[in-house]
């Protein structure tokens, strides 16, 4: 082949503006949800329904039977025990009470009489028991209150009733009309009241002037036409708690 094949006229270089690739992104770390299985299924898309095959079960390693490890004696058969008859000595059982059910020589039928056998009826005459009967203890007529039925009474339905009140000396013929009261006897109501009312002012006292108990200083203690000295600035003197006193007078 050689260097004589022509691989287009594109060759690297810088690119003249911002491309995407010069930017350091998150890469493949963010994807669209999937649109298959059940888990994580894109909810903007519609989801068929999801059937599982289910996991597989355990295999039982114990069985249910007792298997050859259950004993099973040597004299016994499938018709039962093996064998002759065996005897136990046990001890002598106690007798039992006796019943004590009447024979068939302690009945008597004969002496039923007509109860055992049919017989006419027959009535008796009883004597007349006057003597056995005791006081009637049954309360009479007069024992019980029967409530009054007049008026109004509760539970009852009651005819209208009408009272006769006595006579009202108000509004009747003979009531004295020289005794209500005049015109005088009635205040007069403020308009204020019933009607929309003005702004009212009222005139307080005088108050009392502040009495002071300090020493104030008057007028005169004030010096107007001394001059005010102008503002100035120092540079201080550096204090220190280590440096000596400076000493002016020493002794010879």
């Amino acid at each position: 082949m050689g260097s004589d094949v022509w691989v287009g006229p594109w060759r690297p270089h810088r690119p003249r503006g911002p491309i995407a690739a010069l930017y350091s992104g998150p890469g493949p770390k963010y994807k669209l949800p999937p649109n298959t299985g059940y888990i994580l299924h894109d909810p903007s898309r519609p989801r068929a329904p999801a059937f599982t095959f289910g996991a597989r079960l355990p295999t039982q390693q114990t069985s249910c039977g007792p298997g050859p490890g259950y004993l099973v004696p040597a004299r016994m058969t499938v018709r039962g025990r093996d064998g002759a008859p065996a005897y136990s000595i046990f001890g002598r059982p106690r007798h039992t009470a006796p019943f004590l059910t009447p024979g068939p020589g302690r009945y008597f039928p004969e002496r039923a009489g007509n109860v055992a056998y049919p017989s006419a009826p027959r009535h008796t005459i009883a004597p007349r028991n006057w003597g056995l009967r005791a006081e009637p203890q049954t309360p009479g007529p007069g024992t019980y209150t029967v409530p009054s039925l007049l008026g109004r009474v509760v539970g009852k339905v009651s005819a209208p009733t009408y009272s006769i009140y006595g006579r009202s000396a108000v509004g009747s013929f003979c009531e004295d009309l020289s005794k209500t009261p005049g015109p005088c006897a009635y205040h007069v109501v403020n308009p204020g009241i019933y009607k929309p009312r003005a702004p009212q002012f009222s005139m307080l006292a005088r108050t009392s002037l502040p009495r002071g108990n300090t020493l104030n200083p008057g007028p005169a203690a004030y010096n107007v036409d001394q001059p005010r000295k102008p503002r100035g600035w120092s540079f201080g003197i550096r204090h220190s708690d280590y440096l000596a006193p400076m000493v002016f007078d020493v002794d010879d």
